[in-house]
């Protein structure tokens, strides 16, 4: 499979280890690199079951391909295959806002303390590291602290987010929710004085809400009964369960979204890309698919009624208090806008795909692959 990178040279099969590979973002970026290139990967994950079809004998690729149940928690085996491959891709985390609040010590670790070997590790073995860390990096925005009759409060300089400009402005120690971010803060801190005094190559990815198929899990089905997965897999829940979709705060918040397959694009174009992506920091995220989590609930609902038959004006909101949601603790940021000038510069990469567009293929994959064990859940009777 002949590639060339973005300067016409011609790239060479590398080994990748990629920390975490057996979710979501894991199980997509796999995909890609069986499909589409000759790279050999080496999954490190607790849980193979979004990637168990590429392990099949039966899959064409499936000889550069290997996976190994580890937990980077305890288990040292880990270090030999870092040190082993050309480049790291760290994507293990607890990223799910729910946990943030009622379990901040697992998301400090998580986020922090369990990356600190994988940082090590890459830098003594002059390996490159591509770590994932967070749009919440950023916290809230300089326009939301500003007065709501401002006339700068519609100033769109005062919410974009840029990767080496835009300060980090998080809530009190109090609000654990900010526990998530300041842990991705320190770990790319980290990374960074890594780069500047032990010459470690590294590039920060910043996602920006990427969703699409296999995000997540659906309570019950492939997750706890009481998990609370992201917004997507919690909208996704109840609109397979007929439940109304529940609107935190009044789902005021703005997110803008990016579908799956384009950020995987641009992993793909930071791995192949060294002397571009190295020392970069990069946004990743859909400017354009910008709405507020009310706005995304209702075109849910209207995506949804389509690819599932239902009748939309079955399909409802309502508004829930984030104590009663989330906890004690929880806080948010107001908007997330990403400045896509540097990615566009080093990677030429720009998002291609719609909100409605990227709805449709994701709800049809949710109710195609879960609507049936739903209604068998619904239809035991309650103990």
């Amino acid at each position: 499979m002949g590639r060339s990178d973005l300067d016409g040279n011609q790239i060479k099969p590398m080994k990748i280890c990629l920390i975490g590979g057996g979710g979501f973002i894991g199980s997509h970026l796999c995909e890609k690199l069986m499909a589409e290139t000759s790279h050999k990967v080496v999954v490190i994950d607790v849980f193979s079951d979004k990637i168990d079809h590429l392990l099949q004998k039966s899959c064409p690729s499936v000889d550069r391909i290997e996976f190994h149940k580890i937990n980077i928690k305890n288990d040292s085996r880990f270090e030999t295959l870092i040190k082993s491959a050309d480049i790291t891709v760290n994507l293990a985390a607890i990223c799910t806002p729910a946990d943030y609040n009622t379990r901040p010590l697992d998301t400090i670790y998580s986020n922090f303390l369990d990356a600190i070997p994988v940082v090590k590790y890459c830098t003594e073995s002059g390996k490159r590291l591509i770590h994932f860390s967070t749009c919440e990096i950023y916290g809230k925005t300089i326009g939301s602290f500003l007065p709501n009759d401002h006339p700068l409060r519609k100033d769109p300089k005062f919410y974009l987010l840029k990767e080496d400009v835009s300060p980090c402005i998080f809530g009190p120690v109090e609000k654990q929710r900010w526990s998530y971010a300041c842990a991705k803060q320190m770990i790319e801190r980290l990374i960074f004085a890594e780069g500047a005094e032990h010459g470690l190559k590294f590039t920060i990815v910043r996602p920006f809400n990427w969703i699409g198929p296999r995000m997540d899990f659906i309570p019950g089905v492939d997750g706890p009964n009481d998990g609370v997965p992201r917004v997507l897999a919690c909208f996704s829940n109840n609109l397979l369960r007929g439940e109304p979709l529940k609107l935190v705060d009044g789902g005021q918040s703005q997110r803008t979204f990016c579908y799956i397959k384009d950020a995987i694009e641009a992993v793909l174009l930071m791995i192949e890309n060294p002397s571009r992506a190295n020392g970069q920091i990069f946004n990743v995220g859909n400017p354009n698919n910008e709405v507020t989590v009310k706005e995304l609930a209702e075109l849910m609902i209207k995506v949804y009624a389509k690819v599932s038959g239902d009748d939309a004006s079955n399909l409802t909101t309502m508004e829930v208090s984030s104590k009663d949601f989330y906890g004690v603790g929880y806080d948010d940021s107001d908007k997330r806008i990403p400045d896509m000038t540097i990615i566009t510069q080093q990677l030429g990469w720009n998002p291609k795909t719609s909100l409605e567009d990227l709805l449709d293929t994701t709800l049809e994959y949710q109710h195609r692959t879960y609507s049936q064990a739903i209604k068998k859940t619904l239809s035991q009777p309650a103990c």
